[in-house]
């Protein structure tokens, strides 16, 4: 296995890791009582990150130079993102999921940030192409990031308005 694809193996397990980890606290907290919103484009989510590795899967040469500080922008921001999932605790998905008379998580980057994991991710599927020079896959699957995290923003702060107001 080459370095470059050795890289995306561990992000992709990275990924089911935290899939995993969210499908088990969304099934918890639907249990208690809790209410998803926005259900209908969240497979778009997963078409896109999958898309987004599998594009650098097929097109990075194995023996492509790698751009190594990027690497460690991006290890940065997989240490962003370990915080937000700290934060938010039993909480954290990958869904829009609501537990009504759960007061909102006001913690960590949330302290700071209304949305810290879509500005994480954002970096994310930037830095990782441009870290083996696949530009063009970091600036297209910003673009479709951009947009569906643009609809989902507006649907989870929908959700969380009753309860930002108390």
């Amino acid at each position: 296995m080459s370095p470059p694809q050795a890289i995306l193996a561990l992000v992709a397990l990275e990924r089911l890791g935290e899939l995993l980890y969210g499908r088990h606290n969304a099934r918890r907290l639907l249990a208690a009582g809790a209410v998803e919103h926005g259900a209908g484009h969240y497979p778009l989510f997963i078409l896109l990150h999958a898309s987004w590795l599998l594009a650098m899967l097929l097109t990075v040469r194995p023996h492509t130079p790698i751009l190594w500080p990027l690497i460690g922008v991006y290890a940065l921001l997989m240490l962003g993102r370990a915080w937000v999932i700290a934060s938010l605790g039993r909480f954290w998905t990958t869904r829009i999921i609501t537990l009504p008379d759960a007061p909102l998580v006001r913690r960590g980057p949330y302290r700071v940030l209304r949305h810290p994991n879509y500005l994480i991710v954002a970096g994310e599927i930037a830095a990782l192409p441009l870290a083996f020079g696949a530009w063009r896959i970091a600036v297209a699957f910003s673009l479709l990031n951009l947009a569906l995290v643009w609809h989902r923003i507006r649907i989870e702060d929908r959700a969380l308005a009753p309860r930002r107001s108390r």
